[in-house]
């Protein structure tokens, strides 16, 4: 392949993920709170796995510049800078660093269940600090109820998509030997 054709690929295989978590965040279960419960961080993961620091990263900053320009890629199809500015938008924005999180620790503790497991569990708290901080800021909420509304519901949910993110990553890797760029 040509280095052209190459950054192509890679640039197209960006624009998959960003696809896949715009989709995956409108699979959602609104809260009384506002912060729903959706998918978009299995997407975020697999693009951390998948596509490594640079492409997986780049695909969420595509991701929230779409959101900020106002494209209903958030969750209940919610965009603008009043979707990224909210008292969610610290979860949003949290997406990139949590792709950037488990692409590095995962290129550094390598691609075996539990190191994935790890790497996608370091990203997830990455994101639930950010967004449970901005939450707080945005609300006046203290860190128990933050917490209370933001964190502990959602991690049942996440211990469940960190495992199954892990297991489609292995697999992928069976068929396609390693990540995607």
């Amino acid at each position: 392949m040509t280095k052209s054709s190459e950054n192509v690929r890679r640039m197209v295989l960006c624009a998959m993920f960003t696809a896949l978590v715009a989709v995956c965040s409108q699979i959602a279960v609104p809260m009384p709170w506002g912060v729903p419960i959706n998918l978009a961080l299995f997407a975020v993961y697999m693009a951390g796995t998948m596509l490594g620091p640079v492409w997986g990263t780049a695909s969420q900053v595509v991701f929230i510049a779409l959101a900020a320009i106002g494209v209903p890629v958030l969750a209940n199809f919610q965009g603008g800078p009043s979707a990224i500015f909210g008292k969610t938008g610290g979860y949003a924005i949290g997406y990139i660093l949590t792709a950037l999180l488990t692409a590095l620790l995962t290129k550094a503790l390598g691609r075996k269940f539990w190191s994935l497991c790890v790497a996608m569990v370091v990203g997830c708290a990455a994101c639930y600090v950010l967004g449970t901080i901005w939450f707080m800021i945005l609300t006046g909420a203290d860190l128990v109820s933050a917490l209370g509304w933001c964190v502990l519901p959602y991690l049942p949910g996440d211990a469940v998509k960190i495992v199954l993110a892990a297991v489609l990553t292995m697999q992928l890797d069976k068929r396609l030997k390693g990540s995607l760029v």
